[in-house]
């Protein structure tokens, strides 16, 4: 039940970003959220709405995985390890805080996942 309960709440970040990244990004709650300015949202705004479309892919496959039950574990234990290495990459080259907002909660319910 607790891993059940940690990938959703993975999935439901993933579509907390995909909102932000596709509908929010040039909003002030958008340009907070990411520190934008307001002309670099605007100059980047279709490739945040193309990485809005992945993060959302990421959560499909998430609750694709839950959906499916214990069929399921070998999607969602592959869509956390994607959600884990992108958060990774991300920290390495984005902003460190994706490490603690993507890959930290997506380690968790990956380990929590295995130990079931």
């Amino acid at each position: 039940m607790l891993a059940n309960v940690l990938v959703a709440l993975v999935a439901v970040i993933h579509i907390y970003i995909l909102v932000l990244e596709m509908f929010l990004w040039e909003t002030k709650t958008g340009r907070k959220a990411f520190k934008l300015s307001v002309d670099f949202a605007r100059e980047t705004r279709v490739l945040a709405a193309n990485q809005g479309l992945y993060n959302g892919f990421l959560a499909a496959g998430l609750l694709w995985g839950l959906w499916l039950g214990e069929n399921g574990v070998p999607v969602t234990l592959f869509f956390l390890i994607c959600v884990l290495i992108a958060g990774i990459f991300g920290a390495m080259t984005a902003s460190r805080k994706i490490l603690y907002v993507q890959a930290l909660p997506a380690l968790i319910a990956l380990i929590a996942v295995l130990l079931r």
